[in-house]
């Protein structure tokens, strides 16, 4: 298979100041030289408990944040030198919070609306009302949405609908990959089955590529071929997810599936 993402010794270090006066500093170990890639229409399972390294992980490939050491190619090009057009219209995100990642001031058409703008922008297309209100329609209708909510505020619907409005936005952009981080943990075991479901229907449907971020082997093993277990800045096991699953060999992943209640995500 084409690799798509590669990361090769990615390093990202906080300094946090200690001490009566602030003049001791601690070094935080976030990222610590991982390497890693994910291939063309795959999705890639990232799991370890909070505060592992992993959502630091999707921040560095999106540059919300930069690194200390290393470096993040995407088709070959090193990511660092794409323009934020570039960058946002290739690699887009689906965040833990449906309601936090979403503008309250903005209705859901003009949510999804901006982001068509931009990519129609960066790809020298038209950006008409009636084009992009039609395209907006068009998005909701692959996520599960009608297409009378145009007008609505993100306050107005559940925490699912809102999740679902997220991964419009994400779609808008046709980007190549799609990080997914924790898009499930705050929502109901049935409204996770259902948003899961979705995003399996639409790598098929647009071919994408998904790194899915989560503390729950048990549903990353369900959703990805392989997995990578992140402990501490580290990772500390990689490999099919099924093998992983059936036989870890790594102290801590033995711990969190010990630890994983045994649900079912398929509808």
């Amino acid at each position: 298979m084409e690799k798509l993402l590669e990361i090769k010794n990615l390093s990202k270090y906080f300094f946090l100041k200690k001490g009566i006066f602030n003049l001791e500093k601690e070094t935080i170990k976030a990222v610590d030289d991982i390497s890693f890639d994910i291939e063309k229409g795959e999705i890639l399972g990232l799991v370890g408990e909070s505060g592992s390294g992993k959502s630091t992980i999707a921040k560095l490939i999106v540059r919300l944040i930069y690194p200390q050491a290393g470096r993040i190619y995407f088709e070959k090009e090193e990511v660092r030198k794409f323009s934020r057009e570039k960058l946002s219209k290739n690699i887009q995100m689906i965040f833990q919070d449906p309601f936090a990642s979403l503008n309250p001031k903005l209705s859901v058409g003009t949510i999804i609306g901006e982001v068509i703008r931009v990519k129609n922008k960066i790809l020298g297309k038209g950006c008409s009302k009636k084009n992009i209100r039609e395209e907006i329609k068009s998005i909701l209708a692959t996520v599960g949405l009608p297409i009378n909510i145009l007008g609505d505020y993100p306050h107005q619907f559940s925490g699912g609908q809102r999740q679902r409005i997220g991964i419009a936005r994400a779609l808008a952009m046709q980007p190549r990959l799609i990080i997914a981080d924790e898009p499930v943990s705050s929502l109901d075991i049935s409204i996770q089955a259902q948003i899961i479901n979705l995003l399996l229907d639409l790598k098929e449907e647009f071919n994408l590529s998904f790194i899915f971020i989560a503390h729950d082997l048990n549903l990353v093993k369900y959703l990805s071929r392989r997995m990578l277990v992140m402990y501490k800045g580290k990772i500390v096991e990689e490999g099919l997810s099924e093998e992983i699953y059936r036989n870890p060999q790594n102290s801590y992943t033995k711990q969190l599936i010990k630890s994983i209640p045994k649900i079912k995500y398929w509808s």
